[in-house]
């Protein structure tokens, strides 16, 4: 098992690496941030100060060991728009998206695996095609239409819950039930095909053989197994909400990551983007390792390979 974490961990490593050379060079190459950053109206000779100012004029390969020599500091450099450490400002947005990301991961799984387990142990069935009739339902709809059709019953007709602000839990439902409902169709198709793979194997039959109870069949025996791809898929659909919330969070006015993404680019904040672009690339290989070291721990033939 240890062989398996340090292996993970290197990879892990790699892959954050690689990412920030992607990152640093997709900002840069991307137009020249000096004429960004002086604005439309600004001369050659402005351009050139902005330039000469912010080292941009510098080779590409001595600006991107300086910003990561920075970053091993804690230094992830100074919004040069809003006048504040970059951290400082990741520090007010963060927050917010992290918690959007969860609580619709949590919805999404909380409605998904249940209804995929339901729909492999009775296929055919009204459940089951219930089931198959959310799925496809919420992979034709459109997240922003969804988001709004949500605002429009439960915040401006009923008026059961606010429609816009990060200021309450309740703020966070809508947005929460938007974002989630997006990955839960490919989570339950995964959770029912898993499930009926599992159910008709060997170690299923024989625990049904010796007399064991439907429930303990089910989940110690079935379900563990079939999770095993959930658990990798989710962890991707959380990587995804965490960098791709821009949609939902504009809809509902809340100031996370993505918002500042959005911002940050019509400002041409460099210091900020690099930022975003790093962290939601070293989330996505976090949550990628922890999903394999939970897949692990729930199958020994992972590990043991």
């Amino acid at each position: 098992m240890l062989f398996f974490i340090l292996k993970r961990l290197l990879v892990t490593f790699l892959v954050v690496a690689v990412t920030s050379v992607i990152a640093f060079l997709l900002v840069h190459m991307s137009g020249d941030p000096a004429a960004a950053m002086a604005g439309e109206g600004a001369s050659a000779s402005d351009i050139a100060a902005v330039r000469e100012l912010f080292g941009f004029d510098r080779p590409l390969i001595l600006q991107y060991l300086d910003w990561i020599g920075r970053l091993l500091q804690g230094d992830f450099g100074r919004s040069y728009y809003l006048r504040m450490d970059v951290v400082d400002v990741l520090a007010e947005h963060v927050p917010v998206t992290a918690t959007l990301g969860v609580l619709a991961l949590t919805f999404a799984l909380a409605l998904s695996i249940p209804l995929g387990v339901l729909a492999a142990l009775r296929p055919n069935t009204v459940i089951d095609r219930i089931s198959l009739w959310l799925a496809v339902a919420g992979q034709a709809l459109p997240s922003f239409l969804f988001a709004l059709g949500l605002m429009y019953l439960f915040g401006v007709y009923l008026r059961w819950l606010p429609i816009s602000g990060d200021s309450t839990w309740a703020h966070f439902i809508m947005p929460s039930v938007a974002l989630g409902y997006y990955a839960t169709p490919a989570i339950m198709r995964l959770t029912r095909s898993g499930m009926l793979d599992v159910m008709q194997a060997d170690h299923v039959r024989t625990a049904r053989a010796y007399g064991l109870t439907p429930w303990r069949v089910v989940v110690r025996h079935g379900l563990r197994h079939a999770i095993v791809p959930v658990v990798s898929l989710a962890a991707v659909q959380l990587g995804f909400m965490l960098g791709g919330s821009i949609v939902i969070e504009t809809i509902f006015s809340l100031k996370g990551i993505g918002h500042l993404a959005w911002e940050s680019i019509q400002r041409a904040d460099i210091e900020v983007i690099q930022a975003i672009l790093l962290l939601i690339a070293v989330a996505y290989a976090i949550l990628t390792l922890v999903a394999d070291l939970l897949n692990a721990a729930l199958d020994p033939r992972i590990r043991i390979s």
